[in-house]
């Protein structure tokens, strides 16, 4: 890390909920494969533990997915991170679900309008409570902006498109879920790592399917 950098934290669980996501995309010998790359060795058989200490640094849920896109070229990098970030979801859902109350029947009968709306204030305080990750939404006409103005995803990284490729997914399977089953068109837009002043992910209000 540099020393003109701060340090910025996941807690555990997350950093535990991503890894297992991505064991279910590439595999166990995978996962060890981008742990060894991205000099990460000690983690592998030894994930972290499920609770909520701000242990994980942005540096290596960065050099993570960076090295996805070492191994597997920059196409397959982002296709599998896109899958990864929605495996993150089942196992954020089974992490989370129960005290965010979007499992609660009450929020499963509103309005697929209310339910975007409220489902993502929801979600981007989980991030912005317990962890040092920070959103902002901006609701425009047919669109809700999700910008991450501290992200962990390519913290430190310095690349010519979006890269973020793992928050897409998580998102585009939360609107799934929330809407029961239904297609969104979700894009991320601009990206720090390019030098924009934040990841903005522009997600459409109308499914597309």
């Amino acid at each position: 890390m540099s020393d003109s950098m701060p340090a910025y934290y996941y807690p555990n669980r997350m950093g535990r909920i991503i890894l297992l996501a991505m064991e279910e995309i590439i595999g166990q010998n995978g996962v060890n494969a981008v742990l060894n790359l991205a000099s990460l060795s000690s983690m592998i058989d030894r994930y972290p533990p499920r609770n909520r200490d701000l242990q994980i640094p942005f540096e290596t849920i960065s050099s993570i997915q960076s090295t996805l896109e070492q191994i597997y070229g920059p196409h397959g990098g982002r296709g599998l991170a896109l899958r990864t970030g929605r495996a993150c979801f089942k196992y954020g859902m089974r992490e989370f679900g129960p005290q965010l109350g979007l499992t609660d029947m009450a929020f499963r009968l509103l309005p697929l309008s209310t339910k975007l709306r409220l489902g993502s204030r929801v979600f981007a305080s989980l991030f912005n409570r317990h962890t040092d990750q920070r959103v902002r939404l901006e609701e425009q006409p047919g669109q809700i902006h999700w910008h991450i103005e501290r992200c962990p995803l390519c913290w430190g990284r310095h690349t010519d498109e979006p890269v973020c490729h793992l928050a897409v997914g998580l998102l585009q399977e939360s609107l799934y879920w929330v809407s029961g089953g239904k297609i969104f068109n979700v894009e991320e837009t601009h990206c720090i790592a390019r030098g924009d002043p934040a990841c903005t992910i522009v997600i459409d209000r109308i499914p597309i399917t």
